[in-house]
């Protein structure tokens, strides 16, 4: 569950999602289509809700990890 949380959630997860935040924002600036920056900014949305799922379905998660989990997802969802 720690590697789950720790290093695929909160590492890779954030990196993903900090990549086509960037990729999406240079698309911008670039004179791009807002169109494709919204995509660009929300294509790692599916992997972001199965990360999310992957813990909250986890049997031996607690309180903590949920809390974590469910905030990490508002964050990468709404920022």
């Amino acid at each position: 569950m720690a590697v789950l949380l720790w290093r695929d959630m909160l590492g890779v997860g954030t990196v993903v999602n900090l990549i086509a935040t960037i990729l999406a924002l240079t698309a911008i600036i670039q004179g791009a289509h807002a169109g494709l920056a919204v995509a660009l900014h929300l294509a790692p949305m599916p992997y972001n809700f199965f990360l999310f799922a992957a813990i909250w379905r986890a049997p031996d998660r607690n309180f903590l990890t949920s809390v974590i989990a469910a905030g990490w997802l508002v964050v990468v969802t709404f920022v």
